[in-house]
């Protein structure tokens, strides 16, 4: 059974569910499904760990049970040792996991019931226990064998999903699983690249189990890819110029709080501006260009004398520093008077909260993390991180544009309703800046005429991949401006060594 690499579509568990009851309808029956599954997650083992010798087999009562019963058979016939740990009364059973369950025992197999003072014995764990159907969060016996497999010193493998996480939100309902590799089948669940699903999921691989997803509907949510950027990015005419790469007005840096404004100009200028002009407090203006001479800087005491660099601009990033006093105020209610493409971001988000009743603008792109989307939509940020699916719906449905909303599994959701999830990026970037930089990376991508759906992707991607490569040298004390030297590298994509 074909398992291989990451595929670009992730789905909910309802289309799972509708793919599934189709493709028994088209003839493939559902134990046969329930078999290839179990046989593709032993491949996975053996692939994985070639020396097995014994695992330790969690069974739930459902279909994940299912596939379980059936892995243990086959392990079994193949001479690995498997203790089948079960919870659930097997009286529950029905339909194919029942069938399973039957054929496990004709094979002269047994479960044992799991109980709080069961030893694990497996040089792995293979969890079973709950996969997608989950409603609730695990309670007594289910909530204690997932903290016995959690504090065991053995590698998890979880089918499917990771027991206790919603496969849909990434959310881990009371407890789940933390599993070093998860084995999708048929198709990839959203809810395991974003939130809290990256820490839960481990490895992820994907076993089609021979179902094509082509001829479903296809879903709304798709994952970013690093090979995506070169189609972004093509290679410039020997006759291109500075104009041709747009002039991005980057505005923001309220006295004293010059760093931010001058970290999104760079990332600008290294994501291939032509030209970047800084509009900011005439407090640090004499000094931002220092050690970066190509930033022109301009001191805005009155908003009037921000109207001739907005004449001159092909983009705008609003936001980073700017503050939330009259001096900020003033300047972005400007700035919206422009159908320039623009960038919101950090204190232009908090400003822009104050003003629900505002119209909005399909050349918007609003680059909010957790906590400014949740002043964006009145809610606490514990609601955003809940689904952060619906909470990227319901900004961008509010606000119009394109929304970024950052985070584990950074969501971008276009004007036509379409989500990008990224899967790039790591614990290193939560420092200082990265937002701004990541700003600075959009706004030099919509001067040099990319929309801001195309943009949003390629400074996703840049930013993540940059911040990645600045972590293989450690990700703890990694700060923003190590990221600047990969931007220009990823960027020109043949010049990343492979």
């Amino acid at each position: 059974m074909r398992a291989h690499t990451l595929s670009q579509p992730l789905f909910t568990t309802q289309q799972i569910y509708s793919i599934d009851r189709q493709a028994v309808a088209s003839g493939t029956a559902g134990y046969q499904l329930m078999a290839r599954a179990g046989q593709a997650t032993l491949d996975r083992l053996r692939n994985r760990w070639p020396d097995l010798r014994k695992i330790t087999l969690f069974c739930g009562t459902g279909n994940n049970g299912g596939d379980g019963y059936v892995l243990a058979r086959l392990a079994h016939r193949s001479r690995i040792e498997v203790q089948i740990l079960q919870l659930g009364e097997p009286a529950t059973l029905k339909n194919e996991a029942l069938q399973a369950h039957q054929d496990l025992i004709h094979s002269g197999l047994t479960p044992t019931a799991y109980t709080s003072s069961t030893t694990i014995e497996g040089e792995v764990i293979v969890d079973a226990l709950l996969g997608i159907g989950l409603q609730r969060a695990p309670e007594g016996i289910w909530a204690e064998a997932i903290e016995a497999i959690n504090h065991a010193s053995v590698p998890v493998l979880s089918i499917d999903v990771p027991s206790g996480l919603d496969a849909d939100r990434g959310v881990a309902l009371n407890r789940a699983i933390i599993a070093d590799h998860t084995l999708c089948m048929i198709a990839l669940k959203q809810g395991l690249f974003t939130a809290e699903g990256p820490d839960h999921a481990g490895e992820i691989e994907l076993a089609d189990l021979g179902v094509s997803t082509q001829q479903f509907e296809q879903p709304s949510t798709r994952l970013l890819q690093a090979e995506q950027l070169p189609t972004l990015l093509p290679a410039r005419k020997k006759s291109y110029h500075k104009g041709n790469a747009g002039h991005l007005l980057v505005v923001g840096g309220s006295a004293g709080m010059s760093g931010a404004v001058r970290i999104a100009a760079e990332g600008a200028l290294r994501s291939g501006a032509g030209l970047v002009t800084i509009a900011t407090h005439p407090d640090h203006a004499s000094f931002l260009n220092i050690n970066r001479p190509e930033l022109m800087v301009h001191g805005i005491n009155h908003v009037d004398q921000l109207k001739p660099l907005l004449n001159k601009a092909s983009a705008i990033v609003v936001g980073p520093g700017l503050g939330q006093g009259i001096w900020g105020q003033q300047i972005l209610e400007q700035i919206l008077e422009y159908s320039l493409p623009t960038l919101i971001d950090a204190d232009g988000l908090n400003l822009l909260a104050r003003k629900p009743d505002i119209t909005t603008q399909e050349n918007w792109l609003l680059t909010p993390h957790p906590g400014e989307a949740a002043r964006l939509l009145q809610q606490e940020c514990s609601a955003i991180q809940e689904n952060r699916f619906e909470a990227v719906r319901a900004l961008q449905s509010h606000y119009g544009g394109t929304t970024i909303l950052k985070g584990n599994g950074t969501l971008i959701r276009n004007p036509a309703g379409n989500n990008w999830l990224s899967p790039l990026g790591n614990p290193g970037m939560a420092t200082a800046g990265m937002g701004d930089l990541l700003s600075g990376i959009i706004g030099g991508f919509l001067a040099q005429g990319l929309t801001t759906e195309e943009a949003s992707i390629a400074g996703v991607l840049t930013h993540a991949m940059a911040g990645d490569y600045a972590a293989t040298e450690g990700e703890r004390g990694m700060v923003t401006s190590d990221l600047l030297p990969w931007i220009r590298k990823i960027v020109n994509p043949a010049k990343i060594a492979v």
